[in-house]
């Protein structure tokens, strides 16, 4: 398999992974209300080929390899009812710990700098 279709076929092994439903989950309809699920969805791929060998004429041969990865990371909900419709967010409290933790450190830091 030359390098220009191992790339495609890569591609459309990631691409069909990456699609709507998995950014929009199926809707889920209860209590008068139906919710959305949505997610951030990141990928990527690299793919590498080469032939023969360097200054060895006699040299023949041919290797590639390639690889990708998709990950989906759930953000929040969008909830539709007959009043409204609102998106609401899916916060990670380990990061706003982490930032607060990051604050507190940083200003007894400068504190500590000043005397």
């Amino acid at each position: 398999m030359g390098s220009l279709a191992l790339l495609q076929s890569l591609k459309e092994n990631i691409l069909g992974q990456a699609s709507v439903k998995a950014i929009y989950g199926e809707p889920i309809a209860a209590h008068g209300r139906t919710i959305i699920p949505v997610a951030k969805l990141m990928y990527g791929y690299g793919a590498g080929a080469g032939t023969g060998g360097v200054g060895n004429t006699n040299a023949r041969g041919e290797g590639g390899g390639g690889g990708g990865g998709v990950r989906v990371t759930p953000v929040g909900v969008i909830e539709v009812s007959t009043q409204q419709t609102r998106f609401i967010a899916i916060t990670d409290r380990r990061k706003l710990a982490g930032a607060l933790l990051a604050g507190v450190g940083f200003g007894m830091w400068m504190g500590w700098r000043r005397r």
